[in-house]
């Protein structure tokens, strides 16, 4: 299975250029510490909103600050901003979902009432509540953004569950006396992994965008730490003075966003087992 699923996936270029993206902007995130790049912080009042040239390669900000610096450190705020969310999205959501989908009853109601009522909030007012609620910085951002992006994989994790435990090695394991959480943890959640890790790598996609969108709004990472959304948030005042300051963040969360949908995609396709 697994490796029909990587020839599948080799086979789909859009994935693969996907991949590509993905692998290049988180290679200049971790890396961005020993690049040969300026301090991002650093400001120089005779650089102020210069367009790009050979000694700022993308041009420098209203202080005379680096872009392209602080276009790299901030991969590492957006990257990370948009993996750890969809991480405790999954911890909490997939064990809830897991119970839910298996006991069924008031077990399930309950979950599924709740769920249902946060998805009726739109996923991104529902993070702008909650950051504003905990306080702007970029760790309360991302635990928002977590939270709200939690009833997805709820949802997903019971739909799965409910049709995997009808299987005949489920019921199979149920005959030989095994309890409930050695089923639910040796005989479903394999199977809805898949599934998961699909809806994952997708909602990493929209984590970024909303890590972006409350740095816009100051209620991430905050100045003058540097984050694509904040540097949109100052380029907003300078469209006409200065609009490389706002091609270069907007451009970077276009190609990365960009490279986990299609990354997703391809993984949807290639671990679908009714695909040839």
């Amino acid at each position: 299975m697994e490796s029909r699923a990587w020839k599948k996936l080799k086979r789909n270029r859009s994935a693969l250029f996907g991949f590509v993206l993905v692998a290049f902007f988180v290679a200049i995130a971790v890396l961005a510490p020993v690049l040969p790049i300026a301090d991002p912080l650093a400001t120089s009042w005779s650089a102020v909103r210069k367009a790009p040239s050979e000694l700022y390669w993308l041009g420098s900000d209203e202080i005379g600050r680096d872009i392209l610096s602080r276009m790299i450190w901030g991969a590492q705020a957006s990257l990370l901003a948009g993996v750890v969310s969809v991480l405790i999205a999954v911890f909490i959501g997939v064990p809830f979902g897991l119970v839910s989908g298996y006991f069924g009853g008031w077990t399930d109601q309950i979950i599924s009432r709740v769920t249902d009522a946060l998805l009726a909030t739109p996923f991104l007012i529902l993070a702008i509540a909650l950051a504003a609620f905990l306080g702007p910085s970029l760790t309360n951002a991302m635990i928002a953004i977590g939270l709200s992006a939690t009833p997805i994989f709820i949802r997903l994790t019971r739909g799965q569950v409910l049709s995997v435990k009808t299987e005949d090695y489920v019921e199979g394991a149920r005959a030989i006396g095994l309890p409930d959480l050695a089923i639910m943890t040796r005989y479903i959640l394999p199977n809805v992994f898949a599934p998961v890790l699909v809806q994952a790598t997708l909602t990493v996609a929209t984590a970024i965008i909303a890590e972006a969108s409350l740095s816009f709004l100051g209620l991430g990472q905050q100045p003058p730490n540097p984050s694509w959304g904040s540097m949109l948030n100052v380029a907003k005042n300078f469209m006409t003075q200065a609009p490389w300051m706002a091609w270069w963040p907007g451009a970077a969360i276009f190609l990365v966003v960009l490279g986990f949908n299609l990354l997703g995609d391809g993984l949807r396709d290639a671990l679908d087992p009714r695909e040839g």
